[in-house]
């Protein structure tokens, strides 16, 4: 690579040749599919000018390959370092569990092996985790190991999409930016599905890419096989970037009309099938014969895929949290607004480059001017930065549950237009007066949002932003000081200390998530950096893993016997421990969170797991440790299991997160009445005195804080008249009964105790 054009490969001779004496150079903007398209060649009075004629690729710089492989083993360091000691999600991790046992919850994504509610999500991330587990034993890595390679394969993908356009230089930059986002950093340890749903993404935004620039209709069918996938890894949050991918192929292949409308039924048709057939799979089984859908109103995958993870996140409702004062939106997050990435709960996660991004983007499509219509890089431009606007509104504005993980699907856009965008702008800098001052202003700005993002966490490696501000100063100088002449080495050496700086930042968030240097939490809510701001960490702060004292022991092939969730009780907040959302009083959940009750019954003023007043979790009880969620006695479980009688379900509680702990715990089915929120329908009394009269489930657990919070469901009608029945034909279990000493009074005297009833066919009328 010569020197003088740091960044990227030199482009060919007369991609910078002058289009007329003492005027300005053309600046190379990137490649069309007829060769390199400058300034010069995309303007106006192009097409009076001779053809320029097609150069070789220029080969890859000895740099290029080594650079990428220290970005992966980067990567891999950080998304590894210690992941047996991290909180994993104990609602995932419980249903991979059921999916190892039985065939049945691991095709419906069932919360128990009994396979009486699912999760509150389509099911392919666990059918993934799932696979690797029954391949390989159940324990953390096992879990992990399939999101792991999708996390390092999304940069692999990310860095040679960025590069067949731009060149290797911009590919190293969006691969490094990737790899040391410091949400994404936080999402790759954890077990939730967004790894999976990014990977599926970037593979299908770059599929796309190349069905455009080959005009070959096998990349585009893999595209919409891609996002296909992606739907059924979180549903619609999975085409939130098709849009863009359409557009792109639409207005950018060189292809005609009919091949063009042709090759886009076929996707269409490819899309709809790797999109739908989960849920038409479920459609066609009877409601008797399978579990109920969770997340959902009526038990059916159509309404969980149009509701709660639909229209439902964007509106709130549908069991969503919605509205935390001010603008609204979910409280975990902050209020719903156009600058909500930059707020004190978001902004250290994904907002460090954002600014960058988007200056690149706009003066990127300035550039390409009036470039033919299948100009690759203004394509690229487009997918990217569509890829990046999408997100960010649909982020941004989202009035229903806003966890600040799922900005993790930004962070490819934000690389690939620092990457794609920053080398057009370096170029333009050093070719063309009229764009000196762009770049050095795009610096400067994320610079001085870096420094305003480290000096919100008081206390926290305060002599970073000194440093960042520094180092940016003397990086911008010495691009202006150095931009002409022969002094290209100097040059490259500022352009390196101005990456440097502008990702010192995000690097020394992402270190704090394997380092536990951080107040980030992980499991439910998984967060990076120190905590700031006022977002809410999750309920309980979920500690994830099966284990914990009185669990089975170890699990085969876990690291060291240890399984998923080692850190017992999870006892990690999210950013703003002890904070509430915006707008919201002490002592109050987000509106919407429940009516009466909070979901798993916690009555106002709790979380579920009887938290009262504060949020985050602390050590578990007992020892199963259930993150703040609730956790039985070990000496509870042991009696349950004593006196199961052949049951098929050791117990029945209010949430899911509750049953998923006494899942991982005791290695039994356990029934959630209500799901994850608190909303579901899925227990009837009907249904209850079916289980019961058939000997299927013998013990419900009602009323106090205990195994995840008191009371059941929502303050339904339906919730209360089993809770009712439950009282008055059940028998309670005595504490006595199963030795538990523990305190049944809180600090000021309420009764938290949480009651476990007997019930046998005999009770049933």
């Amino acid at each position: 690579m010569d020197g003088s054009w740091p960044l990227s490969e030199k482009p060919a001779a007369s991609a910078i040749h002058s289009s007329s004496p003492g005027g300005p150079q053309p600046v190379p903007i990137g490649r069309g599919h007829g060769g390199v398209v400058t300034s010069a060649t995309a303007a106006p009075h192009a097409a009076t000018e001779p053809p320029v004629p097609s150069s070789p690729a220029p080969a890859a710089p000895r740099w290029s390959r080594p650079a990428l492989l220290a970005i992966l083993a980067l990567a891999a360091g950080l998304y590894c370092w210690n992941l047996s000691g991290s909180g994993l999600n104990s609602f995932y991790s419980a249903a991979v569990l059921s999916g190892t046992e039985s065939w049945k919850a691991w095709f419906f994504g069932s919360l128990d092996a009994g396979n009486f509610l699912t999760v509150d999500k389509p099911p392919f991330a666990l059918m993934v985790m799932g696979l690797s587990c029954r391949l390989f034993g159940y324990g953390t890595w096992q879990m992990m190991l399939p999101l792991i390679a999708a996390a390092l394969a999304t940069i692999w993908i990310l860095h040679a999409s960025v590069r067949r356009v731009w060149g290797h230089g911009a590919a190293t930059v969006a691969a490094l930016v990737l790899a040391l986002t410091p949400i994404t950093v936080a999402i790759n340890r954890d077990n939730n599905p967004d790894t999976l749903l990014v990977f599926l993404m970037v593979a299908g935004a770059a599929l796309g890419l190349r069905a455009v620039r080959t005009g070959r209709l096998l990349p585009l069918l893999g595209s919409a096989v891609c996002f296909g996938l992606a739907f059924n890894t979180k549903m619609l949050q999975g085409y939130i970037a098709l849009p863009a991918v359409f557009l792109v192929y639409v207005c950018a292949t060189d292809l005609g009309w009919t091949k063009r409308v042709r090759n886009l039924a076929l996707a269409a048709v490819a899309l709809a099938v790797s999109s739908f057939w989960w849920a038409a799979a479920v459609s066609l089984v009877p409601a008797s014969e399978r579990p109920y859908i969770g997340g959902s109103t009526d038990g059916t995958a159509w309404d969980l895929i149009t509701g709660y993870n639909g229209l439902g996140r964007i509106f709130g409702g549908e069991g969503n949290m919605g509205g935390g004062g001010g603008g609204g939106g979910g409280g975990f997050s902050g209020a719903a607004g156009i600058g909500r990435m930059f707020n004190d709960v978001l902004g250290g996660q994904i907002s460090w480059l954002l600014p960058f991004a988007g200056i690149a983007f706009v003066g990127g499509l300035v550039l390409c001017g009036r470039a033919p219509r299948t100009d690759l890089t203004r394509a690229a431009l487009v997918l990217w930065g569509g890829w990046t606007v999408l997100h960010y509104v649909t982020f941004a504005l989202a009035e229903g549950t806003m966890h600040p993980y799922y900005t993790t699907a930004l962070a490819p856009g934000i690389a690939a237009l620092c990457g794609g965008g920053g080398v057009m702008l370096l170029r333009a800098f050093r070719s063309d007066r009229r764009w000196v001052w762009v770049l050095p202003l795009a610096l400067g700005v994320t610079g001085v949002w870096a420094v305003v993002l480290l000096r919100r966490a008081s206390g926290w490696n305060t002599w970073l932003w000194p440093a960042v501000a520094v180092v940016m100063a003397l990086a911008i100088a010495g691009l202006l000081l150095f931009r002409s002449g022969r002094r290209a080495r100097l040059l490259a050496v500022s352009v390196a200390a101005a990456v440097v700086a502008a990702v010192a930042g995000p690097a020394a968030y992402a270190w704090s998530v394997p380092s536990g240097s951080g107040g980030g939490m992980g499991g439910t809510n998984p967060t990076a950096g120190p905590s700031t701001g006022g977002g809410m960490g999750g309920p309980g702060g979920g500690a994830g893993g099966p284990g914990g004292g009185g669990g089975r022991g170890g699990f085969p092939g876990g690291a060291g016997g240890e399984a998923p969730g080692g850190q017992p009780g999870g006892g990690q907040v999210g950013p703003g421990a002890g904070s509430l959302p915006d707008g919201a009083d002490a002592g109050e959940l987000p509106d919407d969170a429940g009516t009466g009750e909070q979901p798993g019954g916690a009555d106002a003023g709790e979380l579920p797991g009887g938290g009262a007043g504060g949020f985050g979790g602390g050590p578990g009880g007992g020892g199963m440790g259930g993150g703040g969620m609730g956790g039985a006695s070990t000496e509870l479980v042991a009696y349950l299991k004593k006196h199961q009688d052949g049951a098929k379900w050791l117990l029945a509680v209010s949430s899911s997160q509750s049953a998923a702990q006494l899942v991982l715990d005791s290695g039994e089915p356990v029934i959630s009445m209500w799901g994850w929120s608190g909303s579901d329908n899925a227990m009837t009394l009907a249904r209850l005195k079916e289980l019961v009269g058939k000997g299927e489930l013998h013990y419900v657990q009602v009323g106090g804080a205990g195994m995840g919070g008191g009371g059941l469901g929502g303050g339904s009608g339906v919730a209360s008249e089993v809770t009712r029945w439950v009282q008055e034909h059940g028998t309670a279990v005595e504490a006595s009964a199963y030795g538990d000493t523990s305190q049944s009074t809180s600090d000021d005297g309420a009764d938290n105790t949480s009651s476990v009833y007997r019930l046998d066919p005999a009770d049933v009328e």
